[in-house]
C-alpha cells in the first residue's frame, strides 16, 4: 500500500526553478503546520525541506540539535517544517505524507527517523525506510495506509508545495526567519538572522 501511495503522490506538482527567492514571503503559519517550539515564540523560522535531500539531512542531523538547544528549548524560536519534495520526488512525497499522517505530536519523530536513516536508502531501498517512519508515527500501518489514501493528505502536501513555489523557493533546505530568507542553513547564518530580532 505504501508503494501505491508513492506512485499516487508522484502526481503532485513539484517545480524547482526560477530565482532562489521571490519577493513574496511564505504563507503565514496556520493550525495545519507542524511546529516545534512555543506557539508564542518571538521568532518564527520556516524550513522548506525534503526527506530525500542530503543537505536537509545534514541540517537535521548536525545543526538542529544545537539550534534546538539554543533557540527552541529556550522559547525564543518556533521552527515550522514544510515539505518540498525533491528527487526522487515520489519517494520524498510519500515520506512527507507518512509524517503528515502521524499521530498528534509525532510528526517530528517521523521526520527525525527519515532524516537519520536517509543515507540507508541507497543500500536498503525505500521499504525499510518507510517502515521505520511508520513505526515512529504512533499509528498502525493500517491507519497510515488509510490516511495515505485520503485525498486530503495529498491536498495538504500540495498546499505546502504551492506555498514554497509562491515564495520562490528553488531548493532545499530553504529557511525564512520572520518571513525573510536566509541563504545558508548553518547555525552561524541562522543565528546572525535571529539574534538581532531577539534584542529588539
Amino acid at each position: 500500500m505504501i508503494r501505491r501511495a508513492v506512485l499516487t503522490l508522484a502526481l503532485l506538482t513539484v517545480t524547482l526553478s526560477g530565482p532562489a527567492f521571490a519577493a513574496e514571503p511564505p504563507p503565514p503559519v496556520t493550525a495545519q503546520d507542524h511546529v516545534l517550539g512555543r506557539v508564542d515564540a518571538p521568532v518564527t523560522v520556516i524550513e522548506y525541506a525534503s526527506f530525500t535531500c542530503s543537505h536537509c539531512a545534514d541540517f537535521h542531523n548536525d545543526v538542529l540539535p544545537a539550534f534546538k538547544a539554543r533557540y527552541i528549548d529556550t522559547g525564543k524560536v518556533r521552527l515550522v517544517h514544510r515539505n518540498l519534495p525533491t528527487a526522487p520526488a515520489n519517494v520524498a512525497a510519500a515520506a512527507a505524507a507518512v509524517a503528515i499522517c502521524a499521530a498528534p505530536g509525532r510528526y517530528f519523530d517521523v521526520a527525525e527517523v527519515f532524516m537519520r536513516d536517509q543515507a540507508e536508502l541507497r543500500t536498503t531501498g525505500a521499504q525499510p525506510w518507510f517502515e521505520a517512519g511508520v513505526a515512529a508515527s504512533g499509528k498502525t500501518r493500517e491507519q497510515i495506509e488509510t490516511c495515505l489514501s485520503d485525498p486530503a493528505t495529498g491536498a495538504a502536501l500540495q498546499a505546502q508545495i504551492e506555498g514554497a513555489q509562491e515564495a520562490g523557493v528553488a531548493g532545499t533546505p530553504s529557511f525564512f526567519v520572520n518571513g525573510k530568507p536566509v541563504a545558508d542553513h548553518s547555525l552561524e547564518a541562522l543565528s546572525a538572522a535571529i539574534d538581532p530580532l531577539l534584542r529588539r
